[in-house]
């Protein structure tokens, strides 16, 4: 049996909906993290934020490629260089913001 389309249309609606929903849950818990290892206290690119991010991304899939298809996002730097500038500050308690 098919469904009309106007069915089909509250359903895509109904899952966008779960994606947001999802994709804020998501981010939040991500961005405590980065604020409790004292990312937001370093100025930094988000371009070079976001290579180091799918570094980190592709070393807790096992090594496979990153999702967004790019071979090599970092700037040339040595895996060991990008570890030290993800490092926690002294001051990486954070503030329990979020």
């Amino acid at each position: 049996m098919k469904k009309p389309s106007s069915k089909i249309r509250e359903e895509i609606a109904r899952l966008q909906e779960q994606l947001r929903a999802a994709e804020s849950r998501e981010a939040e818990r991500i961005g405590r993290i980065a604020l409790k290892a004292g990312l937001g206290e370093i100025e930094i690119d988000e371009a070079e934020l976001q290579a180091a991010f799918e570094q980190i991304a592709e070393r807790f899939r096992g090594g496979k490629e990153a999702a967004s298809g790019r071979k090599n996002t970092s700037d040339g730097r040595a895996d060991s260089e990008m570890a030290s500038t993800l490092t926690p500050g002294a001051d990486a308690g954070g503030t329990g913001e979020a």
